[in-house]
């Protein structure tokens, strides 16, 4: 018996119940937490009218996480972060089901249930688990999975439609699911006329881009031929990274997990050919790293490497890696070990994501710090109108007064902390004040 024979009863109970504790443990792992660095561009709008919808984030189009935090802000404003990471875990337990449901799909209920959880608990991934401004990405892949779904589950292409339209308008990772599924749809002869649905999306994308999107590109320290030339490793390790964060590692391991994955596709599809599915979701896998490595190999090709892009490769990973886990067999000793294996990278994964979350602990403290600072210094007259608080954790927050209309407009995110006044507190104060002024 192959693994992908395999039914297990209740499964999308056991995976919805393993998604809600889940997401319940990562919620209390974050009760500390608070507003930070990027984040802060969506609490401080330089526009204050209608266009500040439309304005990009890094050449990312952000229309819904920019209408989700206005909402947030408007209603419960800022004096608590947990209603903000709600959202993002909301969006991160979409993306756990509709990935279980497109694995069961083509690799049965026992495949796509290690699918999911490998998901829930991606430590490497931690980036889009513990920063609620990550719904940009998350909820693209959220709206991206739900349309690679439809698309395999009847031809409601209007749906499709609207779902990669809303993939894309939560960040420019919507991109990479079009290209699945054009690619999936283009080598399936029955289906191309359904090509036509995903014209409006790249029309409508290219027209924002044009006008809007270039406009957020960071700035580049080196040429676009240098990007090019660094462009091959850069792949090659965000890869490698990708494949390692399913069981909770990264650095070389992810060169021998890559190859290792490889070597699996390689012997699965020399025995049966890949379909379009497959062949559209390796597709959106390469693309992802070649366009991300385009705009940002010159930061170098250990940041394809960062947990807000495992998180995406890895969901391509797995999508993928499900044809070769259903010829799996499933007897004898080969099920007590293959279980193991889920459970034991599972629990590696959800190691590291604790220890990330007691860092980035460490590093909230600094913020609530600097908050505090702010907070302090309002009433100085040394006040300086242009002072950057914290070049590291908010380098965004670069006008006081911009920060007091937003306190005066949503609350002050450091009221009912407690008191610091160590070495972060006094470095934060004296940013803020004008230098030589008492």
């Amino acid at each position: 018996m192959k693994s992908g024979r395999v039914r297990v009863p209740h499964a999308r109970l056991y995976v919805a119940s393993a998604a809600v504790i889940g997401c319940a443990a990562i919620l209390w792992l974050a009760r500390g937490f608070t507003f930070y660095f990027d984040e802060w561009t969506l609490i401080l709008p330089t526009d204050t009218g209608w266009a500040q919808f439309l304005q990009p984030h890094n050449e990312h189009p952000v229309m819904i996480p920019r209408l989700i935090y206005s909402v947030l802000l408007n209603t419960v404003g800022m004096r608590s972060y947990v209603p903000y990471m709600v959202v993002l875990l909301a969006l991160h337990a979409a993306s756990v089901m509709l990935l279980f449901e497109l694995v069961c799909r083509r690799a049965g209920e026992a495949v796509a249930i290690a699918a999911a959880v490998l998901l829930l608990v991606m430590g490497a991934a931690w980036e889009n688990l513990l920063w609620a401004f990550q719904i940009t990405f998350v909820g693209s892949v959220a709206c991206g999975l739900g349309a690679l779904l439809v698309i395999d589950t009847g031809r409601r292409m209007w749906l499709v439609l609207i779902l990669l339209f809303g993939s894309l308008m939560f960040s420019g990772i919507g991109l990479f699911f079009w290209v699945a599924a054009a690619v999936w749809l283009l080598l399936t002869p029955t289906r191309r006329r359904d090509l036509a649905w995903l014209a409006p999306v790249a029309i409508v994308f290219g027209g924002w881009y044009l006008a809007y999107g270039h406009s957020g590109a960071p700035p580049r320290p080196v040429s676009l031929v240098g990007n090019m030339a660094a462009l091959p490793f850069y792949v090659f390790w965000g890869l490698g990274a990708a494949a390692a964060g399913l069981v909770g590692e990264g650095g070389w391991i992810g060169i021998a997990l890559l190859v290792l994955a490889i070597l699996a596709l390689a012997f699965t599809w020399r025995r049966r050919p890949p379909d379009a599915y497959a062949i559209g979701i390796a597709a959106g896998l390469l693309t992802f790293y070649i366009v991300t490595g385009v705009n940002r190999a010159q930061l170098g090709y250990q940041q394809s490497g960062s947990g807000r892009y495992v998180y995406e490769g890895a969901v391509f990973w797995l999508l993928l890696l499900a044809d070769p886990a259903r010829e799996l067999p499933w007897r004898g000793t080969w099920r007590p070990a293959l279980i193991a294996c889920v459970f034991l990278a599972s629990f590696n994964s959800g190691v590291l994501l604790f220890a990330y979350s007691a860092a980035k602990t460490v590093q909230m403290q600094r913020e609530t710090a600097d908050l505090q600072a702010l907070a302090a210094a309002r009433a100085n007259s040394c006040v300086d109108p242009h002072g950057a608080v914290d070049q590291l954790v908010m380098p965004q927050v670069d006008s006081p007064p911009d920060y007091y209309r937003a306190v005066d407009r949503y609350g002050d995110p450091a009221a009912g902390t407690a008191q610091m006044r160590d070495a972060d507190y006094h470095r934060a104060l004296a940013n803020l004040l004008k230098p030589g002024c008492a």
